[in-house]
């Protein structure tokens, strides 16, 4: 026991120190900020990966404005990016005009603690929340579309067993929970569809895209 408490002394300090010979010559080479904020980003996916949500997307968080802090050029190329690619969706995933498109800085939508009409809709934010409960939801038309898109955003959805319900989500940092599927880390994507869809009376269309994002689809 005291040998192998040894060894894995000599290893921590073995590594310890290559760690801090990196961190030098990085520092001189590239910059302490960068190199802290690259730091944040990983233990904040290792923290997704554990199942740490909120703190893993806490430190990416931090670790993104960091990084991006002193680069708004960068930050603002990611938002006008997004934006387009949101634009470009919208009018590939909706056949026509009647559906509502909204743009926002920030935004916290809430739907579902009392009836509600739900409608062909579009919607993108930089920095959002989006909870929707679909057990109240007044659905007019046999098939439904959501798109739901921006740079970060925590989207939470029940969808009842009643309803089918097709999934195509995908995000850069974070993770996807749809069901019994997960996918977590870096550049995800999930495709889902419930075996009930193409029987049900009224089926919903869920197109979710995040840079950082945390969605989670819970069908009960």
């Amino acid at each position: 026991m005291g040998e192998e408490t040894k060894n894995n002394r000599n290893r921590n300090t073995a590594l310890v120190l290559i760690g801090a010979g990196l961190f030098l010559l990085l520092d001189h080479t590239i910059g302490f900020f960068p190199i802290l904020a690259i730091i944040l980003v990983l233990l904040g996916i290792h923290r997704v990966r554990s199942r740490k949500e909120r703190k893993g997307f806490v430190l990416i968080g931090v670790g993104a404005v960091i990084l991006f802090g002193d680069h708004i050029t960068i930050v603002l190329s990611i938002v006008l990016i997004s934006l387009g690619f949101f634009f470009i969706r919208s009018k590939q995933v909706h056949k026509d005009d009647t559906y509502i498109q909204k743009q926002k800085l920030m935004d916290s939508v809430r739907l579902g603690r009392e009836p509600w009409i739900m409608r062909n809709s579009s919607t993108w934010y930089i920095i959002g929340e989006t909870y929707i409960d679909l057990s109240l939801a007044i659905l007019e038309q046999k098939e439904t579309t959501l798109i739901l898109q921006g740079v970060i955003g925590d989207v939470d959805i029940k969808v009842p067993d009643d309803i089918g319900v097709s999934v195509g989500a995908s995000v850069t940092f974070g993770q996807i929970q749809v069901a019994s599927e997960r996918e977590s880390g870096v550049m995800n994507k999930l495709h889902w569809q419930s075996s009930n869809y193409e029987s049900c009376d009224h089926r919903v269309k869920l197109v979710l895209s995040y840079i950082v994002g945390d969605i989670k689809i819970k069908v009960m």
